[in-house]
């Protein structure tokens, strides 16, 4: 088959973590790059933890990430018949045997191997046995090779071989009659023609089981890429409070997805020294080879420098559409205040997350905020109410509120005043705002109108007087 094909495949037994998304990203970008096929197949086969919401969470996870699937998603669990047809051909071949030690024999087995510092692996008590015992429960395992080595160039981490002799004789078959990860993985793979798998290296030990398990069935073995893990801030394995959590999570938190895509590249993936990549231009670039060999180190502060990065430069339309729900979540309501769009252009330069946007944009919507009482004191100086009130005064005979108009009316009111122009901008800020942060002045005004804005300096001027 000369088309190439990948797959990402989860287990629905959790939420799509940053490590899962990163491994479905390569495999995605990789198969646009080569114009191939992307597969999604969800591993559901571990029935007692498989669970529907955590298939919808992964769907919703991928679909939010843009990582769209070209076939499935095909489920493990439809293909039982399909499996127990490979396990009697394994079976008939000899390639496969049926194995009737018990789960104490095999505990016996276990502990002698490691009493004596032997491998705690399968001893092959019935790796030979010619008849079948009726009525007895059975295993299925797979005939391994014994001698030589089982070895392959992996696309990261180069050459890797095992000594055949460390390899078990796998259980294929439970006495259930259900099948087992190694055997599922390699059917699915062989029989949906995919032709590179990346995932995970805490899969390495499994590659040459399944190798084996791929010879014996006739099949091609497919290119091997092991992404290495992704670390926490601290050096060690990545928990939640240092990332590995869901995906929408992140969304929840006010990331944007394309902040997240560009970031979960770069953790491993480099291209020269450049940062900031367009999904376009990650396609065009991408390459599993530049994957390096060490495990990423997640770092929340670039990912917030991205995605500030992103909120910088992304359309004011679209974003106000994503700030709708904080707002509501913040007991918002647009309709009651000025257009989204003209709040977000006077945020965009100050968020880093949409999480950030929504509070401050909360003074746009709520004009019944409070003044507390050391600000008052500060901002509301007698100099600085004789400066609102004439502010008020001017403002009222404005027929335009655009930034020509309003540099023109302050620039007036300082000159007649002798005074700076952060003499009236502050309490005029505070006045407006509730607080002495908050963007340019005259965006504030902008977007506030002429009629709102001198309603809040009058309410401002009133408040003091009370």
């Amino acid at each position: 088959m000369s088309e190439v094909r990948l797959r990402f495949a989860p287990s629905p037994t959790g939420f799509l973590h940053i490590g899962g998304a990163r491994t479905a990203l390569f495999n995605w970008l990789l198969a646009r790059k080569e114009g191939g096929k992307f597969i999604l197949r969800i591993e559901d086969t571990d029935v007692a933890r498989s669970t529907q919401e955590s298939v919808d969470a992964i769907l919703e996870g991928m679909t939010w990430l843009g990582l769209d699937w070209d076939e499935g998603p095909f489920y493990q669990s439809d293909n039982f018949p399909l499996y127990r047809e490979f396990v009697e051909k394994l079976l008939a071949s000899g390639k496969a045997y049926k194995c009737y030690c018990t789960v104490e024999e095999l505990e016996k087995k276990r502990e002698l191997a490691l009493a004596e510092g032997r491998k705690p692996k399968y001893d092959g008590t019935c790796r030979d046995l010619k008849e079948d015992r009726p009525g007895v429960p059975y295993v299925v395992r797979f005939r391994s090779p014994r001698d030589g080595e089982t070895a392959f160039d992996d696309l990261i981490k180069g050459r890797i071989s095992f000594r055949n002799e460390e390899l078990d004789d796998l259980i294929i078959q439970r006495t259930d009659g259900t099948p087992t990860y190694n055997f599922t993985v390699v059917i699915d793979d062989a029989t949906m023609g995919i032709t590179t798998v990346i995932r995970g290296d805490d899969h390495i030990n499994n590659t040459p089981r399944q190798i084996v398990m791929y010879q014996a069935l006739g099949y091609p073995v497919p290119q091997f890429a092991h992404v290495p893990m992704i670390l926490g801030a601290d050096k060690t394995r990545l928990s939640k409070r240092h990332g590995a959590t869901s995906v929408m999570a992140y969304r929840d938190m006010g990331f944007l997805p394309e902040a997240v895509v560009n970031y979960l590249v770069r953790l491993g993936w480099s291209h020269g020294d450049e940062e900031i990549f367009s999904r376009e231009e990650l396609i065009e670039k991408f390459t599993i080879e530049a994957v390096g060999r060490s495990a990423g180190v997640f770092n929340p502060d670039k990912l917030l420098w991205l995605n500030a990065h992103y909120i910088k430069a992304g359309d004011p339309a679209r974003l106000a559409e994503l700030l709708l729900p904080f707002l509501a979540e913040r007991g918002v309501d647009p309709a009651s205040g000025p257009d989204p769009v003209a709040v977000v252009r006077t945020l965009q330069e100050r968020s880093r997350t949409m999480l950030e946007m929504a509070d401050g944009a909360i003074f746009y919507y709520r004009p019944d905020f409070e003044y507390d009482g050391k600000s008052v004191a500060k901002f509301f100086t007698p100099a600085g109410r004789e400066l609102l009130e004439e502010l008020a005064a001017w403002l009222g005979t404005l027929t335009d509120t655009g930034h020509d108009s309003l540099a023109a009316l302050f620039d007036g009111l300082c000159a007649g005043r002798g005074v700076k122009m952060k003499d009236v901008a502050q309490p005029a800020r505070f006045a407006l705002t509730g607080g002495a942060a908050s963007p340019g002045i005259y965006e504030v005004i902008g977007v506030l109108g002429r009629d709102e804005t001198v309603r809040r300096i009058r309410r401002a001027l009133d408040a003091c007087r009370s």
